[in-house]
């Protein structure tokens, strides 16, 4: 008799840690889980010039508050961030910082372009003004404007975590080749 009491009480512990484990365990794929994990905690790293300087510290401040969106740690050395929020004029003599900086950041890194001059150049049509910042780093996202509304970041940052959510390929980043610039400093 005590070999059939040992396997209903058996039987009954398997049974109340599987009813248990339903109370807390949830199915999903790990790479879901972790890119969940990676669009709610990005760490911006912010590089702004001019005037999209300034709209960006408004986007940071209490009013648009970039932290609901999980980007509260914002972070001044590229090692320790994985986000670049590039807002302002670039100019050519930039370019190679710029570079050396997204080299230096974590991966998986994503790119932020905020504004016409670090889009596209602006109207700045002159050779010392580059003319889109993806001439020399892989970007992620665009936000138009002159300069962008607070609004319009908080949008670009949702487009870049449901990149993220989602697995998109992003091809340009693996055809991205380091640009030959001469030794810094």
């Amino acid at each position: 008799m005590s070999a059939t009491a040992s396997t209903s009480t058996s039987a009954s512990v398997d049974s109340s840690i599987e009813e248990l484990s339903k109370s807390f365990a949830f199915a999903t794929k790990l790479d879901d889980l972790v890119a969940w994990g990676r669009k709610n905690s990005l760490w911006p790293m912010p590089y702004g010039t001019a005037c999209c300087g300034i709209e960006l510290m408004s986007v940071m401040g209490p009013k648009y508050d970039l932290a609901r969106f999980g980007a509260e740690v914002v972070r001044f050395s590229p090692r320790q961030a994985d986000l670049l929020l590039v807002a302002g004029t670039i100019t050519e003599k930039m370019a190679p910082v710029l570079v050396h900086i997204y080299q230096q950041m974590l991966e998986p890194k994503y790119v932020l372009s905020m504004g016409a001059c670090a889009s596209s150049g602006g109207f700045y049509r002159a050779y010392h003004v580059l003319q889109g910042i993806d001439r020399v780093v892989p970007v992620d996202v665009f936000v138009p404007g002159c300069p962008p509304t607070p609004e319009a970041v908080l949008d670009g940052i949702m487009a870049l975590q449901k990149m993220i959510a989602e697995h998109k390929p992003r091809p340009w980043k693996d055809n991205w080749k380091v640009p030959q610039y001469d030794k810094l400093g």
